[in-house]
């Protein structure tokens, strides 16, 4: 028994090790420049506290209207396939994936001006709305160019030869391209963590027009990745014009649609865009064998429905504003604890994850993310108040406790596709594959959000009316734990 028990403990202490290590372990210096790509990505999050408050205190804008909004702006990820196309096939000034991360930046500076032209009224050729979509669009078109371009940096880092010219390993390929993916994801939950607390800090003490000023420095970072990074010279191949002319033509109809006031034009185009994205991904991978496509399809499927899952909306973030009294800086403190442990979480559980089969993943990830959920709805049904009598805390202890805990699970889900995409990447085609599997997986986000727009319609929320509250995140807890559940079981054994 003794000897059982010292083997459980060193087993334990080997696989806590492993946790800790195997990210460093695996962290080459050719992968940081690629690196700062995604780190920038995540230091976006240093403007998000100002935007909150400037939305509620200076906009018009509804709940129902900002859920509209989320679906627009979620699309330009879903033409992803546009930028990869142009990645993989079109060089601009002898460059196939810097010139790209430097236009994705112009976009980023472009839309921050927007933004801070808008707060400061120093930009009035359109309303103050107006300039904030344009601006949100403009930074989310940018982030979205210089994803497309580091998805495909990451699977070109990764030697497959060795020094002598020999050819590696597979399974040491394989594992070295599932590493850098968590890497990936781990520099962006850096840089999430390390502005986390800041944005809240400074949208307390400076304009909001100032704060959208700070965010010029994120561009900067991006590029200083993209100038630093070596790479091996990328073969062109000719423009598959089914590929990048289907998605023009598909980029142009969502434009149309969505300066229209046509009934149900943003239903309209999710099942247009579903058909597109999924006869691309088809011809992409037509030339992979029927067993991995078979575990490419269910693992997608599956990860598709659980990203599907709606949310609360605005309306939530208002009443924690108005009935919570969260200020700026307190949720800046929300966001660095909740960024700072899922860093931590990333770091200890993204080995782990990407040697579990997807279902099982996912099955803990929705009991999990379930059960965090609840808090919230007790928070929006007074929970506060009885907690505060009885126990002596209040809302703002809860929601740390409950930000604390819930955060390591909300970045995971991903790594398991990405690594799929990482080792079937067909060669010559890796950035339009990526930019193809995340159209797919920001097609669920755009279903997540339809589903946000149709609860806030039924059960209406406005400045300072929150009864409905509790019935949005009743149903958006139900339905985000009941449909992953199903797809799970009926899918997951289908997985090889």
């Amino acid at each position: 028994m003794a000897t059982a028990q010292v083997w459980t403990r060193d087993y334990l202490i080997e696989r806590l090790e492993d946790a800790l290590l195997n990210p460093i372990r695996s962290f080459h210096p050719k992968y940081l420049p690629l690196m700062m790509v995604y780190f920038a990505y995540g230091a976006l999050g240093l403007i998000a506290v100002a935007e909150a408050f400037w939305i509620k205190k200076a906009l018009t804008l509804t709940p129902v209207e900002l859920a509209a909004l989320n679906v627009w702006l979620t699309l330009p990820w879903t033409v992803k396939m546009v930028f990869g196309e142009l990645v993989d096939s079109v060089s601009i000034l002898g460059s196939q994936r810097r010139a790209y991360v430097f236009i994705g930046a112009a976009f980023i500076a472009a839309g921050m001006i927007l933004l801070a032209g808008a707060a400061g009224g120093w930009l009035t050729f359109a309303s103050p709305e107006n300039l904030y979509r344009l601006g949100a669009f403009a930074s989310v078109l940018g982030v979205v160019i210089q994803d497309v371009a580091a998805d495909a940096m990451s699977t070109e880092v990764v030697d497959r030869e060795n020094a002598d010219g020999s050819p590696r390993d597979k399974d040491e390929v394989d594992r070295e391209l599932g590493m850098v993916q968590v890497l990936g994801r781990l520099s962006l939950s850096f840089g999430m963590f390390l502005v986390a607390g800041l944005a809240g800090w400074i949208a307390s003490i400076y304009a909001y027009e100032t704060v959208f000023l700070f965010g010029l420095v994120i561009p900067v970072v991006s590029v200083s990745g993209a100038i630093l990074i070596a790479l091996k010279p990328v073969p062109t191949r000719p423009i598959d014009w089914r590929i990048l002319g289907g998605g023009l033509v598909y980029g142009a109809f969502v434009l149309t649609l969505a300066g229209s006031s046509i009934p149900y034009n943003q239903e309209i185009v999710f099942v247009v865009s579903m058909v597109v994205v999924c006869a691309m991904l088809a011809r992409v991978i037509h030339d992979i064998d029927p067993a991995t496509k078979q575990t490419i399809f269910y693992a997608a499927l599956i990860i598709f429905v659980y990203r599907a899952a709606p949310a609360a909306g605005q309306g939530y973030t208002w009443f924690a504003i108005d009935v919570l009294g969260f200020d700026e800086s307190f949720q800046g403190t929300l966001n660095q604890i909740g960024a700072g442990l899922a860093l931590i979480g990333m770091w200890l559980f993204s080995d782990a994850i990407t040697r579990r089969p997807v279902p099982l993943v996912l099955l803990w990830l929705t009991l999990i993310t379930t059960l965090l959920s609840l808090p919230a709805l007790g928070l929006s049904l007074g929970l506060a108040n009885w907690t505060e009598q009885v126990f002596g805390f209040g809302a703002r202890t809860i929601a740390i406790v409950d930000t604390a805990v819930s955060s390591p699970f909300a970045q995971l889900s991903m790594i398991p596709l990405l690594t799929l995409c990482a080792i079937y990447a067909p060669e010559g085609r890796r950035a339009t594959w990526f930019a193809l599997m995340a159209s797919l997986m920001n097609l669920a986000l755009v279903a997540g959000s339809l589903q946000t727009k149709y609860l806030n319609e039924i059960f209406v929320v406005g400045r300072g009316s929150y009864d409905n509250i509790p019935y949005i995140l009743a149903w958006a807890i139900a339905i985000g734990f009941v449909v992953p559940l199903a797809a799970i079981f009926a899918f997951g054994r289908r997985l090889r």
